[in-house]
């Protein structure tokens, strides 16, 4: 049975107690500059298709790089958001030919980036080690035209050189991720971290944020490391997670079969969900690195790093340590998807104004998902106190707070103007006892302890007056009448 056989997921396999899956990530981030790293052209995408370029871009004889001191800054950013150490660099030439890439070499940083020894915190609080992350430039693109969209399928093949020279800053993590599930975490934190300190958009749909994924597996217990297989350009968490799952997989069946593991780079299926070779691994031999001629070593000053450091903003660990003071039994899920939607600064100021932590949190995960509008922190405190009070039922607080997000204003006039009136207690007992007279077999059935039942009456009350009633008030009645 061959390889590719053999790595059908299922196919023969042991259990994944047996095994353990070792994740390295290479993500590669375009920063956000208004001109590319060495030349003036626009950084922008999107474009006709070679129109955002210039002599250096090209690769033309005689075109000197210039660099770009914003890429420079944002670099910086990015390694002090890592908790890197920063420390002069320089610039070198990485030897290879492709197509989209004019001059046949890259500028990059090799073995003196500009950031090192940096770490990563995930939500569940593991710490994972970034050995570097250095300033390069970006190639073309190169579209393969006919079959499938791949080289060996194509007619013929067409070169853009939009994005050659866009910066980039490679951030290069240990080998010390265990499953895709934090590998999708790891890359999640670390897009929020470089949109929060402005240094990337993160859309990995348009191609700023790539990555390149090495898989390797090893018994469980080992602490030497397997043959590792490089996935390029993986670019959505989806696939992400999908890619190290497979991969994990086809090298667990091969090493079970008794076939060895050979190190090379793999592509991404997204239509057949698999991983298919392209070429061995180069190693950095390969590449003849040497000192970039035409750039001086980078040497950023102390008091340049130090005030780029006091100029970051909050980073999402900080601010969700923050919310979740605010609102300590709030779930970590909901808290992190708080940060993410930008609206936990909302939910610590309307706390801070007196809003119950419970229902701020219960409308910022569920009801607020298309962004505040022109809610207001207070306007915000104020509707969860109506709650809090019996003012307002769920559902009215509902619709009083899509009001509020879409005109402003306050929830009492809201409220108001859509008619919604809390019921007066011998109103809402009068209505109880009228359901429970109405549906004899459901009630006698809710008495004997079916839980269901209950949902059933609040519905009913809910549907009879409109949604003015209090659920809560409702069940309470219920428990009471029951006996």
């Amino acid at each position: 049975m061959g390889a590719e056989a053999q790595s059908i997921p299922g196919l023969g396999a042991p259990a994944d107690t047996e095994w353990e899956t070792v994740v390295g990530l290479e993500v590669h981030a375009e920063l956000a500059t208004e001109t590319k790293l060495f030349s003036a052209s626009p950084n922008r995408f999107g474009g006709d298709p070679n129109t955002h370029i210039d002599p250096v871009s090209l690769g033309l004889p005689g075109s000197l790089p210039v660099l770009n001191q914003k890429a420079v800054e944002l670099a910086i950013r990015v390694g002090l958001a890592l908790n890197c150490r920063i420390q002069p660099s320089v610039f070198a030439r990485k030897n290879y030919f492709y197509p989209d890439m004019p001059k046949d070499f890259q500028i990059s940083q090799y073995d003196q980036p500009i950031n090192v020894d940096g770490w990563l915190e995930l939500p569940t609080g593991r710490r994972i080690g970034i050995e570097r992350a250095h300033i390069e430039e970006d190639t073309g693109k190169t579209v393969h035209i006919g079959g499938g969209g791949r080289i060996h399928e194509a007619g013929y093949s067409l070169v853009d050189y939009n994005r050659a020279g866009v910066p980039l800053v490679e951030i290069v993590g240990h080998p010390e991720l265990r499953s895709a599930t934090e590998a999708r975490q790891y890359v999640a934190e670390l897009r929020s971290i470089l949109v929060a300190v402005g240094a990337s958009d993160g859309k990995m749909e348009e191609g700023s944020l790539r990555v390149d994924c090495n898989v390797s597996v090893r018994p469980a217990g080992s602490d030497r490391l397997g043959t590792r297989c490089e996935i390029k350009n993986v670019n959505s968490l989806r696939s992400l997670g999908r890619a190290i799952d497979y991969e994990s997989r086809r090298q667990i069946d091969l090493l079970t079969s008794g076939q060895p593991i050979e190190q090379q780079t793999r592509h991404w299926n997204e239509d057949d969900g698999r991983t298919h070779a392209l070429r061995s691994k180069e190693e950095d031999h390969d590449y003849r690195y040497f000192p970039e001629p035409d750039l001086l070593p980078l040497d950023p000053s102390p008091q340049w790093v130090e005030q780029i450091r006091q100029e970051l903003p909050p980073l999402p660990r900080d601010r969700r340590l923050r919310l979740a003071e605010a609102a300590p039994s709030a779930d970590a899920a909901h808290i992190a998807l708080a940060v993410e939607r930008s609206l936990d600064e909302l939910a610590v100021a309307a706390i801070g104004q007196g809003g119950v932590p419970e229902r701020v949190m219960t409308h910022i995960v569920h009801n607020l998902a298309d962004g505040p509008g022109e809610l207001t922190p207070q306007a915000l405190a104020s509707l969860v106190g109506m709650e809090d009070k019996g003012q307002l039922t769920a559902t009215q607080a509902k619709r009083v707070l899509a009001v509020l997000v879409d005109r402003g204003g306050s929830p009492q006039e809201a409220a108001q103007k859509l008619g919604f009136e809390a019921m007066e207690s011998v109103e809402l007992e009068s209505l109880v006892d009228g359901l429970v007279a109405d549906h004899p077999d459901e009630w006698s059935r809710f008495c004997d302890g079916d839980a269901k039942l209950t949902g059933f009456f609040v519905g009913q009350a809910m549907k009879a007056t409109q949604g003015r009633a209090d659920g809560k008030a409702v069940t309470q009645l219920l428990n009471s009448r029951r006996g």
